[in-house]
């Protein structure tokens, strides 16, 4: 089979200084098989492989003790490692030129090379120690090791399984160039930018290699740009249209037209009504709205008014699970995709069964993530079912439109309120009492539907341009492919292990 390598995206390689360096390293590797012609195994290189001490980290101790987590963007800040106590620190010792590999885990095949350890210092469990033996560098092999080349063949080998990891055998059988000490340590040379007598052509490749890189990024970095100012469109559309400026032209055309102020009064009727049917609990009166409070001016047939007075916030009828039926809808929170207001899944309870109490809904109603509200996950059910206690159920009542009424908890005026509200470093959440409290605009019933379909076919236009900028984004990402396949590929006629 031909020996080539492809560019792989890693989560934990995004810094664009480090994904050139792993480039360049690539054109250098394939650079050298081509120009000698030969393979040699990784065993042949190094003395053998080692897996760390496996013990708890402790805040103190005899041993500083590294491990994978302490390594991060290429460094270790050795005074925050901690210690363990090893009882064979001779056979864990770490010493200058030794490599470390992380064997398993998100960092999966991430590579540190030792400089100057602390004494004492030994490596964890979860790390593989390979040394150079003298017939080879050891900044020729961290420069393997930091290239396109070695990850292609890391991801290779790993392909089918759930868990990735790097073993000792694994390691040893991974392919590099066949040279001597001498061109590894010229190879390195170039690696760090010197120029070296009879590699020009290679310090061209490097140069042609690089600039096809940034120039594909910095398609990518616009198109990215882009995407955010899509966003911000989209966030001054909802804006505009709980202010009342989508709708100007149309108010002009619709002057005689009942007030919102008639629409709360038949909201609150109706609650009226629920609460001496005892359908819903008597809520506590809400204060006055002051004039400091009003975020932005709206208009004069609007109506400014607090959240716990249109619905029931907070307050949602529960089921427990012995209770629901086997196709009865379970909304969860990863159902929902943020921002976009998008229900991404139906699951029934036969599909999700669960112990937790759940939260009923019903068909219309306006469904918002108390937890984590940032995540802006607020959307309107087109069926009955139950949520997760963490999701509210709000009522909508009266002919307040529901689309209307998302719209104004989508509002950057909403979610600005909300941020500024939330309670908890872990699991945030927006409290009940605070909840209530909100300022909501209510437009007149007939303006609502207007804004409506003005919010819906501008938003409609934004996910084209969406739409158009992910598939310009994909051909950035086939043209970066592109450009790298060539520096990557080498010789065609070579043949060699995969």
């Amino acid at each position: 089979m031909s020996l080539s390598f492809k560019y792989i995206p890693l989560t934990f390689l995004n810094d664009v200084k480090i994904i050139k360096e792993q480039i360049k390293n690539t054109v250098i590797l394939r650079y050298l098989f081509d120009q000698y012609g030969d393979f040699s195994k990784l065993e042949k290189l190094i003395i053998g492989t080692q897996y760390g001490y496996n013990a708890s980290a402790l805040q103190s101790g005899k041993n500083k003790f590294l491990r994978i987590s302490d390594i991060t963007d290429g460094k270790v800040d050795w005074d925050t490692v901690p210690y363990c106590d090893c009882s064979d620190e001779d056979t864990y010792l770490l010493d200058k030129n030794d490599l470390l590999i992380a064997r398993t885990g998100g960092t999966t095949g991430k590579s540190f090379k030792i400089d100057n350890p602390p004494e004492k210092a030994i490596f964890a469990g979860y790390l593989i120690r390979i040394r150079a033996n003298k017939q080879n560098d050891p900044d020729f092999l961290n420069l393997f090791l930091n290239s396109y080349v070695y990850w292609s063949q890391v991801v290779s080998l790993n392909k089918g399984e759930f868990r990735p990891s790097v073993n000792a055998t694994k390691l040893k059988n991974l392919i590099v160039p066949k040279i001597d000490i001498e061109v590894q340590r010229n190879a390195v040379k170039v690696s760090k930018g010197f120029s070296v007598d009879g590699f020009g052509e290679l310090e061209s490749n490097i140069t042609k290699a690089l600039e096809d890189f940034e120039k594909s990024q910095e398609i990518i970095k616009q198109l990215r740009c882009q995407e955010n100012n899509v966003e911000l469109i989209k966030q001054s559309i909802l804006q505009e249209a709980i202010q009342g400026k989508l709708t100007a032209d149309w108010r002009e055309q619709n002057t005689s037209i009942e007030p919102a102020s008639e629409l709360l009064e038949r909201i609150k009727a109706e609650k009226a009504q629920l609460i001496k049917a005892k359908k819903i609990k008597k809520e506590k009166a809400h204060p006055l709205i002051t004039e400091e409070e009003i975020p932005f001016e709206i208009p004069s047939n609007w109506v400014w008014c607090r959240l716990g007075v249109i619905t029931t916030y907070g307050s949602s009828e529960k089921i427990d699970s012995q209770q629901i039926k086997p196709d009865t809808w379970v909304l969860d929170l990863v159902d929902i995709e943020k921002e976009s207001s998008k229900i991404l899944q139906f699951k029934t309870f036969s599909e999700r069964p669960s112990l937790s109490t759940k939260s009923v809904f019903k068909k219309g109603w306006v469904l918002y993530s108390k937890l984590r509200p940032y995540l802006d996950k607020v959307v309107v059910v087109p069926k009955d079912g139950v949520c997760t206690t963490e999701i509210l159920p709000l009522p909508v009542y009266s002919n307040l439109t529901a689309n209307y009424f998302l719209y104004t908890l989508k509002g950057k005026h909403f979610l600005s309120y909300v941020n500024s509200k939330v309670g908890g470093m872990k699991m945030p959440r927006l409290g009940t009492d605070d909840g209530k409290m909100a300022l909501i605009p209510i437009a007149p019933v007939e303006e609502q539907k207007a804004i409506v379909e003005k919010v819906e076919t501008l938003m409609q236009k934004c996910q084209a341009l969406e739409e158009e900028i992910k598939t310009s984004e994909a051909n950035a990402q086939m043209l970066m492919q592109a450009v790298l396949k060539e520096a990557f590929e080498g010789k065609k006629e070579e043949v060699c292990q995969d």
